[in-house]
């Protein structure tokens, strides 16, 4: 049986496409080194070496396939020559090749103390304006920051410092407010920060301008900019314990207060009873904190203090509850703070006297909303069968 005739048009197409395919890897192969080499022109001269080299070799490659056919058999010239030459070509490679030859075995070895060749990722860079600033120059310092800002407009490390040198070196605060707003209205700055920054603003206005509503204004502006976060809620917050401007003015030019002679020979007293201060007045304090819930209900202090005293002065467990619901159910409040409260509640049910299942219940909730925090971790430890636990502390005492 004849072998089947080829095709010489397809065998023509395979080998066209066999070396196109071949001159494909090689080109993406070399493009690739190129983009990856520190000194693009050194590779391009060593690659120009190289192309007699490889003439060579292939002239030698050629040559010892026509001595072995027309030998016929064992040709030992050929192969002294061959031997020879492949030496010499080795060593003129060498010479070429050599430095990354041996950075192909050392890099990875190196790479694990420095990193390798990946490249570092560009920054900014704010050494120098620090050490300017430290010298009190401050203009030079602002140079160097803006010829930073210049390459990275959007960094907010750099535009903070800027707005830090204008506020507090040189009492520029409406300016070192207009670098603030140039940073809550650029793109890609995180809640986190545009928050700090109006936050540090504020700061501004009470220290050096003693201008409560100013920084009530900054403050509200974290409230529109960032709605439902917890930013928005810590701002509101903080509006609610805002100085007013005599508490400011106070604070530079503090009066004069009159201390009162004290009792002599305290000692020799058959009771200094007489001598303890006069119990807080709870129901003024009481009164002042609805009072202040109403204008602020968001003030989650003054609402945990209207709790405690409920429960320790009204004997109320019921409005107590009420109120530290309130903060327990508040969105985007802090873990931490929610388990605070449910553990406070836990504490004031136990003073009031009620009953273990409804303590259990309370605690039960850290579980629930935070399974994986800490505090559910140590809420599964303690048993829950065994009836009302004698001599229960504190709420960490009691966990489930």
């Amino acid at each position: 049986m004849q072998p089947a005739a080829t095709n010489p048009t397809l065998t023509l197409i395979g080998v066209i496409a066999g070396w196109i395919i071949c001159i494909a890897i090689i080109g993406a192969g070399l493009g690739w080194w190129y983009s990856k080499s520190d000194d693009r022109r050194l590779l391009l001269f060593k690659w120009f070496l190289s192309i007699p080299g490889i003439l060579w070799l292939v002239h030698v490659m050629r040559y010892l396939k026509v001595r072995i056919d027309n030998a016929g058999g064992a040709d030992y010239g050929a192969a002294y020559y061959g031997a020879i030459s492949t030496a010499a070509i080795g060593v003129y490679f060498a010479m070429i090749w050599r430095r990354n030859i041996a950075g192909l075995v050392a890099n990875p070895f190196g790479s694990l103390y420095d990193g390798g060749n990946e490249p570092m990722k560009p920054q900014a860079y704010y050494s120098s304006a620090e050490a300017k600033r430290k010298r009190g120059h401050y203009a030079e310092a602002i140079a160097d920051i803006q010829g930073q800002l210049d390459k990275f407009p959007h960094d907010f490390a750099g535009q903070m410092m800027l707005a830090e040198i204008q506020a507090h070196d040189l009492h520029d605060l409406p300016t070192a407010a207009i670098t603030i707003q140039r940073i809550c209205h650029q793109p890609k700055h995180t809640n986190g920060n545009i928050a700090s920054a109006l936050n540090t603003l504020a700061d501004w206005h009470l220290k050096y301008s003693a201008d409560p509503d100013a920084a009530r204004e900054s403050l509200e502006q974290i409230m529109t900019q960032l709605p439902d976060t917890e930013f928005a809620l810590l701002a509101e917050q903080r509006i609610a314990h805002l100085a007013s401007r005599k508490h400011l003015a106070d604070q530079h030019d503090r009066p004069r207060v009159a201390i009162p002679k004290g009792a002599d020979n305290v000692g020799l007293m058959a009771s200094s009873a007489h001598l303890a201060p006069a119990p807080a007045d709870q129901a003024a304090r009481a009164g002042e904190l609805v009072e202040h819930l109403q204008a602020h209900p968001q003030d989650t202090e003054a609402r945990e203090q209207l709790a405690i005293i409920y429960a320790d002065h009204y004997r109320r467990l019921d409005l107590a509850a009420n109120q530290l619901n309130q903060l327990i159910n508040q969105p985007h409040q802090p873990a931490r703070n929610v388990i605070h409260w449910l553990n406070l509640l836990a504490d004031l049910q136990v003073r009031m006297g009620s009953p273990y299942e409804t303590v259990v219940e309370t605690l039960t909730q850290i579980i629930e909303r935070y399974p994986n925090h800490a505090a559910a971790t140590l809420a599964r430890t303690t048993p829950r069968a065994g009836g009302r636990k004698s001599g229960a502390g504190s709420a960490s005492d009691r966990i489930l």
